[in-house]
This record gives structure tokens, sequence and C-alpha cells, in this order.
């Protein structure tokens, strides 16, 4: 999962909470009031405070922010922080976040997982622009906490509850952007956010940008692979309509549809929903609205969901994703995730000549029956 963890208590330290909410300088609104709450709370005691695990255990484990970001060595494992009442994942899920081929950029891409008895939130979120990582890391910290401390995270439907999560959190970005923390004109995020209620065996996706989530069924002796989501493109037809409601255009650089404020050369990017992006967002019709996908769990067959970004989906199609993975059994999960990741590299470095390879985040939650002793959900 990591290079290296962290491990966090439970309960916040009050001298520091006190501290954090008395130099912050003020940002008018209920935005910035929150964005001071939920900084001075970690994602373990709003989940206290809220009784969103029950009376189950509850860990949370992500994506550590790299103290040397442009120093770091190409395909090298992002380093991990863990909260909560465990010291790892439960076997049977795993992720792992490799660093591109990239010298002058950093690993922009970052993960989470929370997971709990109730139900449990796996996420994946790949930055872009110059102050991408910041912006992936930021939503990564507070995107799930929206969520939980939501009362609909409870409900039967949680599609409203995390529609409305990736609006707010995107208010946030422009409350941190307003303190000077982030710059996020430039600079945004995508977000793939998988929510398991495990009483009803409901999956629901939340999703903007082109990182992706995939399903894997077991038939028989071969596993059988299904995109759960589609990349929200510039040039697709809804999401080119709304752009050039704003005047906005869209032009292919030759390799891709980028989207261009009026008159602008400027934001330049190639995706039509981001988090982040104030330019776009402001300007050209980007939006933070996810695209919602519900499936319901058969948990007597035996599945696999799949949540990574683009650096695994470029060259890679889902079937052949769940065959990767599917080469190990749940309990050796790391190992898949490992072996998914290598050949995403091998991919990049054959189809672009070994000149660039983008970021690569794998992650894996095996789902129903054959699972071993405590795998996943």
């Amino acid at each position: 999962m990591g290079c290296c963890t962290s491990q966090s208590g439970k309960g916040p330290d009050k001298a520091k909470i006190a501290k954090t909410k008395s130099d912050k300088p003020p940002v008018n609104g209920k935005d910035g009031q929150l964005l001071t709450e939920l900084d001075a709370l970690s994602i373990v005691d709003i989940v206290e405070s809220t009784g969103a695990a029950g009376s189950g255990r509850k860990i949370f484990v992500g994506g550590k922010r790299d103290v040397d970001p442009l120093n770091m060595a190409s395909f090298v494992d992002r380093c991990v922080e863990i909260m909560g009442d465990a010291d790892t994942l439960p076997a049977g899920i795993a992720f792992t976040c490799r660093k591109g081929l990239k010298p002058d950029t950093p690993n922009q891409d970052t993960w989470c997982a929370l997971k709990m008895d109730t139900f449990s939130i796996f996420a994946v979120f790949d930055g872009h622009g110059p102050n991408g990582h910041e912006i992936s890391h930021f939503v990564k910290e507070h995107l799930p906490k929206v969520i939980v401390q939501d009362p609909r995270s409870k409900a039967p439907e949680v599609g409203s509850c995390l529609a409305d999560a990736f609006k707010k959190t995107q208010r946030l970005v422009a409350a941190a952007e307003s303190r000077k923390r982030l710059y996020a004109r430039t600079s945004g995020t995508t977000a793939t956010v998988a929510f398991f209620d495990h009483s009803r065996s409901k999956l629901t996706i939340a999703h903007v940008a082109d990182s992706a989530a995939a399903i894997g069924t077991k038939m028989g002796e071969k596993w059988l692979g299904k995109p759960l989501t589609r990349d929200h493109k510039p040039n697709v037809k809804g999401e080119l309509e709304r752009i050039e409601k704003t005047g906005a255009k869209i032009g292919f650089d030759g390799t891709s549809h980028r989207v261009y404020a009026k008159d602008s050369r400027f934001p330049g990017l190639n995706m039509s929903r981001s988090l982040g992006d104030t330019l776009g967002h402001a300007e050209c019709g980007i939006t933070c609205e996810p695209e919602i996908t519900r499936l319901d769990i058969d948990t007597s067959s035996k599945q696999m969901l799949l949540i990574c970004s683009d650096g695994v989906w470029e060259f890679i199609s889902a079937q052949e994703a769940v065959e990767i993975v599917g080469m190990r059994p749940p309990e050796l999960c790391d190992e898949a995730v490992s072996l998914l990741a290598k050949e995403s590299w091998d991919r990049w470095i054959r189809e672009e000549g070994a000149a660039v390879v983008d970021d690569i985040t794998v992650g894996v939650v095996h789902i129903g029956k054959e699972d071993c002793g405590n795998c996943s959900i």
C-alpha cells in the first residue's frame, strides 16, 4: 500500500484545535467556517461523533503528502497514513499509488479508504495543473469528511449525499484559495468515489473526470470485467453543449480536446468535470456535478471492485485489468495491485517510447463469497 506508514490517534489535540481556529484568517460565510471545523477534526473524530461506524471497528487509510514531492523516484509507491482501530486494511483490500516518469512533476495521484461495518468509502484522485498534487490531497482530506458528516450517508439512497458532498468540497476549495492555502485557478483533480452500503449490498459511484471504476465478476474459472464509469471529456455530447453555452471554446491539440475560456488560451483542460479549476468553473462551464452510478451487489458471487486513475486505463481495458488482478487470490491482493501497476507502467513505456508515464493508482476491493477469512466487504 505504501513505502511507509504513520499511525494517528483517535482524538484531536485540544491545544492544536484552539490554535487552528484562532490562527486562521477569517473567511466570510458558512464555507469558511466549515473549512475551519473540518481542519480541526480527523475523519475518525467525525465518524465517532456521528456514530457512522455503529458498534464496529473503523479504519481510515490514505495516501500521505510527499515531504519532497519533486525528489521522488519514478514508480516509487506513495507512503500512507493510518487512523482508527487497526494498523492495516483488511485482507482483500489493497491500493498502490506510483509516481510516473515525469522528473519535473510530483506524483499528483492520491487515494483513500474508509472501512467500517456499516458502510465503506474507497476513492482515487488524480491532480492536474501546476498545483494538482495540492488539490488532490486537499480533496482526499475533506471530501470523505463531508460525506460522513451528512446524515444522508446512512440513508438507503446516498446519491444525493455524494452529489452534494462534491459541490460542498468545491466550495471548500474556493474557501481555501481565498485563504491563500491553495492556488486552484488552473489546477484541479479528478475524483472517483465508491460508497458501499454493507447492510443493503448497494454500491454507489460518484465520479468526475477520467479516473474510473470497474467491476469484475468470477464466471466459472474466468473473470468478466465491466466499466462502471465514463470519462468526462469536453467533446462528448451534453458536456460540449454545456461548455459552449458559456462562450468557451473547445480546441483539439492533436492529442486531446481542450477547453479554453473565450478569447483565451486558458485553462486548456482536457476534461469537462473536475474539482478545483476555479477559472474553468467560473468561465468555461466546467462542473463538479458528479455522475452517479448505482449497482446492487450479489454477495453470493465472487466479485471485485477496481478503482484506478487513468494511468491504468489509458492502455488497459476493464477486462484486462480484472484478469490481471484475478491472477492472485484476495489474501494476496497487495501483489495483485502491484502486478496491475507494473503492467500499466510497461504499456506506457511501450506505447510512448519510454518518453513519459503517467502517475498510476490501483485500488482493489474483493466482494462476496470465497473471500479469505476476514476479507474485504
